[in-house]
Order: C-alpha cells, then sequence, then structure tokens
C-alpha cells in the first residue's frame, strides 16, 4: 500500500540521522548528478552563459572505465560545473544516442530534474526568457495557501538544449534550508534537489533506504491548479517522498497519483541515451551493499576501481533502481 501524506516536504531540510539502514550504514554524500549530453561544449555555453554555473574541470574518463561502468567501448568527455556549494557533470559520447522524445512529460519515469535556488523568481525567470529557454511550466507558479507548510515557495520548470527538464525554486522566510535565506547577490545560489518520477514510493524507499542508506527527510501530497501548472501535466495528483544523505543536495521522488499512464523507462536504455542521468552517491561499504542488492535480486550494471579526477581512488558500482534510474555508487 501506498503512504499517503499531506505535510509538505521541504527537501532541503536538515535532520538527523539517528538509526542505521537494515543494512547497516548511512549514505555519506549525493555528490552529484550527471547528464548526458549531445555537444558538450553547447551545453556549457547554456549552463555558465544562462545559469552561471562555472567550469571547474573536464577530463576524459578512458576506454576501460568507460566500458566497465557504462559497457560503452569509448573514452567519453566530462565537464564538472559548480554553482554555489553543489555540482554536476556533462557527459559527451563519441557515438551518440538517442534524443529524449519530443512528447516527454513529467510523470514519464524517464523523467529527472535538478532544483536549482534562485533568489528573486521573477529576475530569474525574465533571464530564461532572455536565454530563449524551452518552456514546461506556463510560468512561475507559487504554491497556494491549503498547502501550509508550502506557502509562498514558487518554482519554474524549463529545459535545457538537449530537452532535459530544470527547475528553479526560491523559498520564502522559513522555508527550506537555512542557507538559501543568507543574503547574497548573486541570482543562482545552488542545488536543492533531484527528483525523479517513481511508479511505486514503496518499492523506491526500500531501495534507497535500506540498499543505499539514505533517510526520509519529510512528504507531501501535492495537487491543485498550481501544481498542473507547474508539471504541465492536467489533473496531476503527486505523492513526494525526500531523502538525504549525510551531505550532499537532496533526491525526491514523485509518484504521480494521478494521472496514471506515465510511460516506463526504456529497458534497453544506454548510457549516451540522452535522457539518460545518474546521481552520484558515496556509502561507507560496497561489499555490504552488493550483498544487500543480491538479497534484493538487484544486479548492477557494471563495475570499475578507478581514480576520479575529483574524488581520488574509488570503487563504484553502476546500479538501477526499480523504475531504471542510474546511479554509480562508490566508496572511497
Amino acid at each position: 500500500m501506498k503512504r499517503y501524506f499531506r505535510q509538505f516536504f521541504i527537501v532541503a531540510l536538515i535532520m538527523p540521522f539517528l538509526h542505521l539502514s537494515l543494512n547497516g550504514q548511512t549514505a555519506e554524500n549525493v555528490a552529484r548528478v550527471s547528464i548526458t549530453v549531445s555537444n558538450l561544449q553547447q551545453s556549457l555555453r547554456f549552463y555558465e552563459e544562462v545559469l552561471t554555473f562555472q567550469k571547474v574541470g573536464e577530463y576524459e574518463l578512458n576506454t576501460t572505465t568507460a566500458k566497465q561502468l557504462f559497457g560503452v567501448n569509448e573514452p567519453v568527455k566530462v565537464a564538472t560545473l559548480q554553482l554555489g556549494e553543489e555540482s554536476i557533470e556533462l557527459l559527451e559520447f563519441k557515438t551518440k544516442g538517442r534524443p529524449i522524445p519530443e512528447d516527454s512529460r513529467s510523470n514519464d519515469l524517464w523523467f529527472q530534474h535538478l532544483a536549482i535556488v534562485v533568489r528573486d523568481m521573477e529576475v530569474a525567470f525574465q533571464k530564461l526568457r532572455q536565454g530563449k529557454v524551452q518552456f514546461v511550466s506556463t510560468a512561475p507558479q507559487t504554491l497556494p495557501a491549503y498547502l501550509t507548510a508550502a506557502a509562498g515557495i514558487s518554482a519554474f520548470y524549463f529545459r535545457d538544449p538537449d530537452g532535459h527538464n530544470l527547475e528553479i525554486i526560491n523559498f520564502p522566510a522559513g522555508k527550506g534550508n537555512e542557507k538559501w535565506q543568507h543574503t547574497s547577490e548573486k541570482l543562482f545560489l545552488g542545488i536543492d534537489h533531484t527528483a525523479i518520477a517513481v511508479d511505486d514510493t514503496d518499492n523506491s524507499l526500500a531501495f534507497y533506504e535500506n540498499a543505499l542508506g539514505l533517510k526520509v527527510a519529510g512528504s507531501s501530497e501535492n495537487y491543485g491548479s498550481e501544481q498542473e501548472h507547474l508539471n504541465q501535466v492536467f489533473g496531476a495528483h503527486l505523492d513526494i517522498h525526500g531523502l538525504k544523505a549525510q551531505r550532499g543536495f537532496g533526491v525526491e521522488f514523485l509518484n504521480y497519483l494521478a494521472p496514471p499512464n506515465g510511460r516506463k523507462y526504456p529497458k534497453d536504455s544506454k548510457a549516451n541515451d540522452l535522457w539518460h542521468w545518474y546521481t552520484s552517491i558515496f556509502v561507507p561499504d560496497t561489499p555490504q551493499l552488493l550483498a544487500t542488492l543480491k538479497e534484493m535480486k538487484i544486479k548492477p550494471t557494471g563495475s570499475a576501481s578507478f581514480i576520479h579526477p575529483n574524488f581520488g581512488p574509488v570503487k563504484a558500482l553502476f546500479v538501477r533502481d526499480p523504475d531504471g534510474h542510474a546511479l554509480l555508487v562508490m566508496t572511497r
């Protein structure tokens, strides 16, 4: 049975982690999200010029490691970008994969986005318009008073040049992580969370809590006109859960109670397909994780030990969650 809660979830709340997951470990860090792009330089221009990310590194993942993790027999170009305290990666594969379907919607199970916190929603929205972004939302939406804890939070969905979903979000006084309330001259402040569409909240919680050691930080049930205009899904009614590790940004589940016809994540997805994202998570113990995955009858699709340009020597597993979303799970 799915869980329904009405208390609004603010993914950036800092919650103490008072107990370990069933596998005995707590996720250390949701370190970053990596996004497959068709043209690295084009994407860099967009993220740097429109969203004010800063490129902090560029490297090539060698053929051996790329084959072990992703199953591709070629090197992969990677750029690391930072916004505030958070960072993302953009990946360009030599062999191009499939584009994001033009009719892709927010309730399709390949949906994933980044929520970028902004100081001023209207100013940020106008900057996006100047950058000629593709709208998903009809306009910025402010969550209504009947979602008491969420009143005054505003958001807007849009797409990057390859069609990846992004969100800008603004927290009024008293809402969200305290760091988003600090005075800043910057317009784009950092990344609050990454959100993924899920088919069954309980199945997803079993994986992220029991296998990876993330902890639920809050939940909500969102619906109404503002939600419809935000997601551009008529009749949108969402069960939302947010999870946190000890560090890093949040992971948010979007389970559409209505409409129920979101399409499945393609089983033949490859890392070079443009709908492909993966989230990098650090855990303390890879052997323990492998044992838990085996009990859950989940088999990693790739593994490698290599020297990561940003994190140093790591052991990494490439894993897919119950809905097909990819994760790079690492230990140092």
